[in-house]
């Protein structure tokens, strides 16, 4: 599993700076503060991230369209076994800090409600970003609680070392395990989809070369 963490981590780590961008007073505030505002900021910031090209997909019919091949590319799972032959990927992952006391913990999920994907638009059906990505904060008892259940927790030394990685344009990965900074539990063909997924969205942000 640690082999494939540097697939996930440039990838993750700079969503969640473009999420931080999206507002660009929410690091600012996430430096000052700790515990569960980290998580509620982290929470937000990985949500507006991984759901920025969704999103602007309720801007028009172009848009929707790269919406939809983005949604498709990622996200969208052939399987004859099921009604319609096609079923959507659906990863848990719990970040969370392993300090006492912190009370930093973000639930990801990918398509929680399969039936709930779409919106209604003028150009026809749209998906909707709300139901493709969520996230949420939480206490440190629903975290215990879903540790054994997600398919990935990733978790950090304290809140600060999170932050301190946020933007950074290479993240030493074999240093953070090295230095017992991260310990990653779960399965390890879900980390690897969590970082292709991280990194369609930065290579979809790009500018054109």
């Amino acid at each position: 599993m640690h082999a494939g963490f540097p697939q996930v981590a440039p990838g993750v780590f700079r969503t969640l700076h473009s999420g931080m961008q999206s507002d660009i007073y929410l690091k600012g505030i996430l430096a000052q503060t700790g515990g569960h505002l980290v998580a509620e900021g982290l929470a937000l910031a990985l949500h507006l991230g991984f759901g920025v090209i969704l999103r602007n997909g309720l801007l028009d019919e172009a848009q929707s369209r790269r919406a939809a091949a983005f949604f498709a590319d990622n996200f969208e799972i052939t399987d004859p076994l099921v009604p319609g032959g096609k079923r959507y990927y659906q990863g848990w992952f719990l970040i969370r800090t392993r300090r006492a006391g912190d009370d930093m913990n973000v639930l990801l999920e990918f398509c929680p409600d399969p039936d709930k994907l779409y919106l209604n638009m003028p150009w026809g059906q749209c998906l909707d970003p709300l139901a493709v990505v969520r996230t949420r904060a939480m206490n440190e008892s629903e975290a215990e609680n879903l540790t054994r259940k997600v398919d990935l927790v990733i978790s950090f030394k304290d809140a600060e070392t999170i932050l301190g990685l946020i933007g950074q344009p290479n993240v030493d990965i074999v240093g953070l395990l090295l230095k017992n900074l991260v310990q990653l539990t779960g399965n390890v063909g879900h980390l690897f989809k969590l970082g292709a997924i991280g990194a369609d969205v930065q290579r979809m942000l790009a500018p054109p070369q």
